[in-house]
């Protein structure tokens, strides 16, 4: 039987009970059927990974004694997934894959053929936590809230961006990669439809912005999200850490 593993935005420390939240509580007494002096992993993204027993459990009421560290804690990756607003499964699975993919953070943007511009930052956080959880990582991406593409750009930092060209008039991202400086990164991906030539001119006037290509298929927002982060990861990334 796999050990529930939590996230919680409390302090932990060996011996100090927490209280966990309803829906942890729920989670746990209801699905997952545990009790009292069963096992949990927990993280809060500051204080690495404790095992910890359930002290408490009553149906919306939950507590835990963390009880040793097993995990020192790891920094919050510092590579970023910005990506025009889609519907909402589809920024809901680009959420949890990004988390999976071990993304810091997650930025909406706003551009000219965007299809909403409302996007649920609670809920694109609720599913990353799930995620970050499921996947054994130990920090949660922060999702930012939404904004326009160049409010984002005209306050960016020096992080190399790499842009998805569906014209497929740029290099290919695998030569990008190859060509930034070590550090950290950040992958940007337009609406369904693409960015305006506007959009894409001003991208490529920007000196920290190289624009590349997929490959000669045309994919979705989400599948070109994905697959750029992989390529990222497996390239420039911690997929290459021991």
């Amino acid at each position: 039987m796999s050990t529930p593993r939590l996230y919680l935005d409390q302090p932990l420390a060996e011996g100090a009970e927490v209280p966990a939240t309803a829906g942890q509580a729920h989670y746990l007494g209801g699905v997952m059927r545990r009790g009292p002096g069963d096992a949990v992993l927990l993280f809060n993204g500051r204080d690495g990974e404790w095992a910890a027993s359930i002290a408490a459990l009553r149906k919306d009421r939950c507590s835990f004694r963390p009880e040793r560290q097993v995990r020192p804690q790891e920094p919050l990756p510092g590579c970023r997934l910005l990506v025009a607003a889609v519907k909402r499964d589809a920024m809901d699975w680009m959420a949890e894959k990004a988390t999976e993919l071990g993304i810091g953070l997650i930025q909406p943007v706003l551009t000219r053929r965007s299809i909403t511009d409302k996007v649920n930052t609670a809920r694109l956080s609720n599913i990353a936590q799930e995620a970050a959880e499921q996947c054994g990582r130990l920090t949660v991406p922060r999702v930012a809230p939404a904004a326009p593409l160049h409010a984002v750009l005209d306050a960016w930092d020096a992080t190399p961006l790499l842009v998805g060209d569906e014209r497929r008039e740029s290099p290919p991202l695998t030569a990008a990669v190859r060509a930034m400086p070590a550090g950290p990164w950040a992958w940007l991906v337009g609406p369904e439809g693409g960015f305006e030539r506007a959009e894409l001119d001003d991208l490529r006037r920007r000196a920290f912005v190289s624009t590349v290509s997929l490959g000669p298929r045309i994919l979705r927002a989400e599948t070109a999200a994905v697959a750029g982060l992989a390529v990222l990861q497996a390239l420039a990334g911690d997929w290459n850490r021991v």
